[in-house]
Parts: C-alpha cells; structure tokens; sequence
C-alpha cells in the first residue's frame, strides 16, 4: 500500500528531468529505498548492481558512514553561510584550496554552483565579462561537439548537441556552434591521426566561417558522455587545446562526469597533460552526496578580469547557495576516501579488469563496438555488424534493454541510439565487475530472445 501510495503521488506531482511525461504517468516511478556498495534496494525489495553509479556521480558508492557523519557535524554548527557580502566558511574554503592544488595547469581559482549545468553556465557569464571588461566585446560565439553533452540549462542547453534538449526550447542561439564529435566507430578515416587532424580542421572552418574576432571558447568533454560514451583518440584532446591557443580562443573542458577519479586519474586532464582555461566538475566532487559543482579558472583569466575591472566594483555573479558548507564538508570527505581510502586506486584496478571483460563482449551477435576509460565505458549495439547497423527504433531497445537489465538485477544507461553506458561506482571489486558482466550478458541474451529483434540481426 505504501509503494501504490508513493507511486500514485509521484504521477500526480512530480515532474522528472528529461522523461516524457504521459509515458512516464503510464509507467509510474520505480521506488529506490537504500544502497549500500555499488548495490541498491527498491521499495519492493528487490536488490540491484547499479553499473551507473546513481547519474554517473555515486564514486564511493553507497553507504558511508563518514560522508553522513560530517554532513551531520556540519550542520550542527553551522548549516549555512553565504559566500556574498566576503563572508565565508571552512570547508568551503579547505575544499576551494584543495580542489586548486590538485587541478591541472593553473587552474588555481574555483567557484562554486549548485551542479554541473549552472557550472556550464558560470563559465559562460563568465566568458563573456572577461571579453566585456578587456575589451573585446565581439568575441561571443561558442564552439562545442556534436552528441556532447553540457547541461540542461537555458543557456548550456545549447552547447548541448543532442536533440531532444533542442526541440521546443529555442536552442542552440546563433551564437552556439557545433562540430563533428571524433567517433571512432562511426568514421572514414583510416587512422586515428586522421581523425584528429580533420576534427583540427573542422574547428578551424567553424572558426573561419564565424570570423576568428567573434569566437570565444570550445567546450569538450575529454569523454563524450551522455552521447554515447564516445572517447576520442590518444592525442585528440592535445591538438584541440593546441588548436584554441593558435585561434586565439579559449578551451575549456566539462568534467562533470569525467573528474574525480572516473576514468582513472583524479581528472581526466591528467591524461594528456591539459592546462585548459577552464574546467567544469560535479556529480564525484560531492559523490551525489549533496548538490554541489565547481568552475576552475585558470589564473592568467582570473588576473585578466581582476585587474580590468574597476576596484570595488562587484562581479554581478552568484548563488544563494555557492558554497554551501554542508555539501564542501562533504566535498572534503569524499576527497579524502578517493585518495586515502584507496577508492582512486581501486578504481583504476578494476577499469583496468573492467576493460578486459568488456572486450569479451566483442563476439555477442548484438554488439558492435565497445570502448572504455577507466570506469566508464560505452556498448554499442547493432543488427548487423558488418554494416554498423544501429537498430530500428521501432524495435524498442533501450526500454527493452533497461527492463530486462533490472529483471536480472542490473542498472545501466540505455541511450536511444542502441548505445550502452556503464560507470560503476569506483569501490567496484573485480567480483562485482564480474557479476556485473555476467548479468549484462544474460540481458543480452534475453533480448536476443525477442524474435523481432532476433529477426533483425544480420
């Protein structure tokens, strides 16, 4: 009666991002309950291996007592404090100071938002002050990727590249651009040299077809995510930012998904070396513990911008809730079990084993292609390997795909282009990476039990 009555409700009142809303009334909500690890409960106590770690963000997995025990210190002495009027507070502080001595390059100075879209979004305001106030007020056009992803805000909507977060909404503006996304399944070119080198151009034509004194920043995410989990050669990311410094505009890379730990290293930076001008974080900053994201800004910007602008003149730019001390107590703490807790490193073990076992799924008559980084990774599935065949989308995969995952205990992230992301929660073991797997193969195999799908494949 309690499940009926909280699903009931939910149809009546609660609007959820990015669903539709007949269907989702049709359907109702599934009921989480508790997590423990990298497993969940739902209210009708069925236990499940969450393989997408809440919305990519659950790092640590469910369940800590230390994350729950400093939220609770915290706000016993002091719930709030606001960042306005130059008050402020330890943790947001501490966490400021340790955020900037880890970052790549020198991005030494860190704002805080509430979460990854009005992170996007901040560098964007902020972007467009720092051309305003150095007098360069024609630089206003954004270059971002097609399928990336950043955000779902009225202005980060529009860097997004994916349709759905288009239709309707009168994005992107004609000062939003896109390029061709580096994807190396579904390319022309022979070698990943050649794939750079044109993605070089393709940014270069942008800018020229623009006017280069028009062109303020390219965004990219150092993993496509909620585009298909697409990771781009060795080397794509390093000739990008080469490309933005002699075009003389800015490169800025979104984190959100990427940071703390998910594709190895504390930042995805860390891969290639990047000194980007700025950079975006959330979901692992707090481990979707608390709401809570972050811009970086190199030091050379924020110089720029200190300097231009008049002193004791304010920077008209805030949140009511920028950093907030609740959630950089919980910042602080899940900082500290990545690295001494071990969860970093043990992230790198099991992607390292996670990788080996996705290779295996390489022979299974539906998928096509698999690629990963660390602990994120992406499935493709086709009806025809030969020809990359995505499947029809009449055929329904994705909502097939994810119901017959959660029958067999398993939470991934069914895209609607027949592409499967996984990002475990970093405290994976190479046990559960196996359950993992083997409940995923099994989900497989029951699709391909479908006879229009299984009539389908070529």
């Amino acid at each position: 009666m309690i499940a009926n009555s909280l699903i009931e409700n939910d149809r009546a009142h609660w609007i959820h991002p990015v669903a539709s809303w007949r269907k989702h009334e049709d359907r109702g909500a599934t009921v989480l309950q508790s997590g423990k690890g990298v497993f969940l409960t739902d209210i009708e106590g069925n236990t499940l291996l969450d393989g997408f770690a809440g919305l990519w963000c659950v790092n640590v997995g469910y369940g800590h007592d230390s994350i729950v025990d400093v939220a609770t210190e915290q706000m016993r002495r002091l719930p709030y404090a606001t960042g306005y009027f130059h008050f402020g507070s330890e943790p947001a502080i501490e966490l400021a100071t340790k955020l900037a001595e880890r970052a790549p390059g020198d991005l030494n100075h860190v704002y805080f938002s509430l979460g990854g879209s009005d992170a996007v979004d901040s560098v964007v305001r902020l972007v467009r002050y720092y051309y305003n106030i150095t007098k360069r007020p024609e630089k206003k056009h954004m270059i971002a990727l097609e399928r990336g992803y950043h955000g779902s805000s009225s202005t980060g909507s529009g860097l997004t590249a994916i349709p759905s977060f288009h239709a309707g909404f009168d994005v992107p503006t004609p000062m939003q651009h896109h390029i061709p996304c580096p994807y190396p399944y579904r390319t022309d070119y022979e070698s990943d040299a050649e794939l750079i080198a044109a993605s070089v151009q393709h940014l270069k034509d942008k800018v020229a077809e623009i006017g280069a004194d028009k062109v303020a920043a390219f965004f990219a995410e150092p993993v496509v995510g909620s585009g298909g989990v697409i990771v781009p050669p060795k080397g794509w990311l390093t000739a990008m930012q080469a490309a933005c410094r002699e075009l003389d505009i800015l490169f800025i890379t979104d984190e959100v998904i990427t940071g703390f730990g998910r594709t190895g290293p504390l930042f995805a930076a860390e891969h290639e070396g990047l000194e980007p001008d700025f950079m975006t974080v959330a979901k692992g900053l707090t481990s979707g513990y608390a709401p809570m994201g972050a811009l970086f800004m190199s030091d050379r910007i924020y110089q720029a911008i200190a300097e231009a602008t008049p002193y004791g003149t304010p920077i008209g730019h805030g949140m009511t809730y920028s950093g907030h001390p609740v959630s950089a107590a919980v910042g602080l703490e899940v900082l500290r079990l990545y690295e001494e807790g071990g969860i970093i490193a043990n992230g790198q073990k099991s992607g390292d084993y996670f990788a080996t076992k996705l290779a295996g799924l390489l022979d299974h008559p539906l998928v096509g292609d698999v690629r990963s980084q660390g602990l994120l990774a992406g499935v493709e599935l086709v009806t025809c390997k030969k020809d990359k065949t995505r499947p029809d989308a009449a055929l329904d995969v994705p909502d097939r795909l994810a119901k017959i995952g959660y029958d067999n205990g398993l939470i991934f992230r069914a895209f609607g282009d027949g592409i499967v992301g996984f990002a475990p929660p970093l405290c994976i073991t190479t046990d559960e990476v196996d359950l993992m797997m083997q409940r995923f193969e099994r989900s497989l195999d029951d699709l391909l039990e479908v006879k229009e799908i299984r009539d389908a494949v070529k």
